[in-house]
């Protein structure tokens, strides 16, 4: 089983992926936890290289493959071993992040994304895909009310509030276009009703 969580930054994946977790275990299922970028060691390094704020000359093109080579591994390495050996698998953000993020970032290249978006999963698709959905003003200000220093902000972070709001309606359209395996959750909803709503969608599963 492969499931994966997307949504704008501060929305609530990996506080709902910690508690899904618990649900799962509390089932008899251990599940592989990871994460794009990163999740691998290949794939930390470049995660630093996305992330960092100094990297402000990083050109689209250059970004894109570098999601792609990290999808690569990351598939090779965590993603497939894991679901060939009758493993659950959830991964917070996979390839439709790389289809919104990347689909604002270069306007009219949709075509190329989705061709090494499949190339680097070798074609694994997600059976089930959570977009923890709320405004972008909503997001941010989680974010902003976590962070200690403002040094902690990374290249995503210091995007406009406009950047996000586009890459929140990216999501909801991609949602709607694939809506056999897109469950949309309401995540201005308390955390403890968010995790329910997502326990509900999957107890067919279960």
């Amino acid at each position: 089983m492969f499931i994966t969580f997307e949504g704008i930054d501060g929305c609530g994946k990996s506080t709902q992926i910690t508690i899904f977790e618990a649900i799962l275990k509390d089932k008899g299922i251990s599940p592989v936890i990871t994460l794009e970028p990163g999740g691998t060691r290949i794939g930390e390094a470049i995660r630093k290289i996305l992330l960092d704020v100094n990297n402000t000359q990083l050109a689209p093109l250059t970004e894109l493959f570098l999601y792609e080579a990290d999808r690569a591994q990351h598939v090779s390495e965590v993603v497939q071993p894991a679901l060939e050996a009758g493993k659950w698998v959830i991964c917070d953000r996979y390839y439709d992040a790389t289809t919104v993020y990347q689909g604002v970032v270069l306007p009219g290249r949709e075509g190329l994304i989705e061709q090494l978006n499949m190339e680097a999963s070798s074609h694994i698709i997600p059976e089930v895909t959570f977009l923890l959905d709320c405004p972008a003003e909503i997001g941010l200000a989680r974010i902003e009310g976590r962070r200690r220093d403002e040094r902690e902000k990374d290249r995503f972070d210091r995007k406009t509030l406009d950047f996000h709001t586009k890459i929140r309606y990216g999501y909801l359209a991609l949602a709607s276009k694939h809506r056999e395996r897109f469950t949309i959750i309401d995540a201005t909803l308390s955390r403890e009703q968010v995790a329910i709503k997502i326990g509900e969608a999957i107890a067919s599963y279960l």
